[in-house]
């Protein structure tokens, strides 16, 4: 079902172009970068974290995570990611296939600037073997954003 969310909502806005079917299971970042054959860096991966009672989803690149005191001079509250069990029931998706495309109705949706590193980048697209491939200006014109965030860091650098 998380497939025919996200695809109705990219047949509307018109970017299935950019939407391509796996042979193998993408549901982690590293799972994805093998099946595409790009690092796992160039894999934007979508969390969804409670700011106060509202979900907000960022979509970053696959080698980050969310810094806490970047996360909290931003949304002025410690990031909390929603429990695994309760993703599909809040966002619309289920954990591996979570994106940007399709999602509830009052998710503020963001792009961290750490994917603007790349040329190219692959976020999930409703399900464990459907990617969005483009450059990260076509994925901010496609997804419903609030626009970029700085709200990340490389996994490993202090």
């Amino acid at each position: 079902m998380s497939y025919e969310l996200a695809k109705a909502y990219l047949e509307k806005v018109g970017g299935m172009e950019y939407v391509h079917h796996r042979e193998l299971y993408i549901d982690t970042v590293e799972d994805a970068a093998r099946s595409i054959g790009c690092t796992e860096a160039e894999i934007a991966k979508s969390l969804t974290f409670m700011v106060g009672e509202q979900p907000v989803m960022i979509v970053m690149a696959g080698d980050t995570k969310v810094n806490s005191s970047k996360f909290k001079s931003y949304f002025h509250c410690k990031p909390s990611m929603i429990p695994r069990d309760r993703v599909q029931e809040l966002v619309g998706h289920e954990p591996g296939g979570v994106c940007a495309f399709g999602i509830k109705d009052g998710i503020d949706v963001y792009l961290d600037v750490s994917l603007k590193r790349f040329e190219m980048v692959h976020s999930a697209a409703g399900d464990d073997y459907t990617t969005f491939d483009s450059s990260p200006e076509i994925l901010e014109k496609y997804t419903p954003c609030k626009g970029w965030v700085d709200v990340c860091k490389i996994i490993g650098e202090e």
